[in-house]
């Protein structure tokens, strides 16, 4: 597994390898001993699965206040997406800032979003999976959403036109209205 560092401390992308033979391929997208090794030690309680059926589809903002507050492992099972993850770890010296990485199913790339993150996509292609990974369960009552196009964070999620959103999303606050207890704690060493 390659395991590549962002400019955003805590946040991963992720490269299984592939094995592959005139049949197709086999990955081994998680492995708790060797994430743990990699300093990756989450225990995941659910997998999710979504597609979205036009390209233009976006999800998010979203995350999940304390005592639910998830990490993620996203990757795509099918087509092709761009996912972001937005630091709201208050103290961090990153809070604010955004990341995004395209994942596909050709590329094979998965990010690992902690805990302290909104997290979003956008569909790149018709027919897009999205497979991820939680550490907590689904809580409707810590579910919180932000703005995709909050001027203060700036995402450039590439566009060719309207984002298509859910009734939620469209009506999300901006992040400065968001009231979450998420804070930054650096690696002791």
């Amino acid at each position: 597994m390659q395991v590549d560092e962002t400019p955003i401390p805590g946040l991963v992308v992720l490269t299984p390898r592939r094995f592959g033979d005139a049949r197709g391929f086999f990955s081994e997208t998680w492995n708790a001993r060797a994430m743990k090794a990699a300093g990756l030690d989450y225990d995941f309680v659910q997998d999710n699965h979504s597609l979205s059926a036009a390209k233009g589809t976006l999800r998010g903002l979203h995350c999940q206040l304390d005592p639910h507050a998830q990490a993620k492992l996203v990757r795509c099972g099918r087509g092709r997406l761009f996912d972001v993850a937005v630091d709201i770890r208050r103290g961090s010296p990153t809070y604010g800032r955004w990341f995004g990485v395209e994942l596909s199913f050709e590329n094979g790339k998965m990010l690992m979003i902690p805990a302290g993150f909104l997290h979003g996509f956008v569909t790149r292609e018709p027919d897009t999976e999205i497979v991820y990974k939680c550490s907590a369960f689904y809580a409707p009552e810590a579910d919180r959403s932000v703005r995709y196009d909050d001027p203060e964070i700036g995402i450039d999620w590439g566009l060719e036109g309207e984002a298509i959103l859910s009734d939620k999303d469209a009506a999300a606050p901006m992040l400065a209205e968001l009231d979450h207890g998420f804070a930054y704690a650096e690696a002791v060493t």
